[in-house]
């Protein structure tokens, strides 16, 4: 099974892409089209240079091996996309023919969380738009990163009922430190989780949102709440 997990930054992503590539039968990708992204709009991200030295910024290679066999020898593979970085013209053909699932999280969290990792932010930077658009395209399972948090086993055990895959407690736990499938730009995105060995705990009140940044809330608000409308639902612990 390809497994194609959309999501904006910010959103619980990396410790999801953690959790599958915890199981012994799962390769894991970090956000294979990041470099090509940058190549191909000049944006201004932390470590650019650097990603664009250590990975791959041709989009039809990108493509090409996404469409391709699974690698290491496992049966699974769980790739971690951001919609965003999918720009017109970049192949998707492949993902029509992977198990596509869908992680949101509050934008309230996700523009407070990236504001203390970048000082520019825009709509199209935390994907919500993109992330609607890759929806209507692929559909598949929503999940909702604050259902992960409140009960991970019972969410992870929903979502891989729902896409058809064997449950493995493996998903619960990792090691502390860098994976060995992290892009480059882990260095300065993924303290928090490098520290950690598996999945927070239930997340607070809802922060407060800076000023210049309440219009991109009010934008992004009509898409998180269509896709929360879908979105799995377990039990609270």
């Amino acid at each position: 099974m390809k497994i194609a997990a959309w999501s904006g930054p910010r959103n619980l992503s990396t410790a999801m892409l953690y959790a599958f590539g915890s199981r012994i039968d799962c390769a894991a990708w970090d956000e294979p089209f990041y470099a090509p992204y940058l190549a191909h709009t000049g944006a201004d991200h932390p470590m650019t240079a650097d990603i664009q030295h250590s990975h791959e910024t041709d989009p039809s290679a990108i493509a090409q091996a996404c469409a391709g066999a699974v690698p290491q020898g496992r049966a699974h593979w769980y790739m971690k996309h951001m919609p965003h970085h999918m720009l017109p013209g970049f192949d998707m053909s492949w993902a029509e023919q992977a198990v596509n699932i869908h992680l949101i999280r509050h934008p309230a969290r996700v523009i407070a969380s990236y504001a203390a990792k970048r000082e520019s932010l825009t709509l199209e930077d935390i994907g919500f738009a993109q992330q609607a658009t890759v929806y209507d395209r692929l559909e598949g399972p929503v999940i909702d990163s604050e259902t992960i948090r409140a009960n991970p086993r019972a969410a992870l055990q929903a979502l891989c009922a729902e896409i058809g895959l064997p449950w493995d407690d493996a998903m619960l736990k990792w090691p502390v430190g860098p994976k060995p499938f992290d892009g480059v730009w882990a260095a300065h995105w993924y303290g928090a989780v490098h520290r950690s060995t598996g999945f927070a705990e239930a997340e607070g009140p809802l922060p407060t949102v800076a000023a210049q940044h309440r219009a991109i809330l009010d934008a992004a608000l009509p898409f998180y709440e269509a896709m929360k409308a879908r979105a799995i639902t377990v039990t609270a612990p």
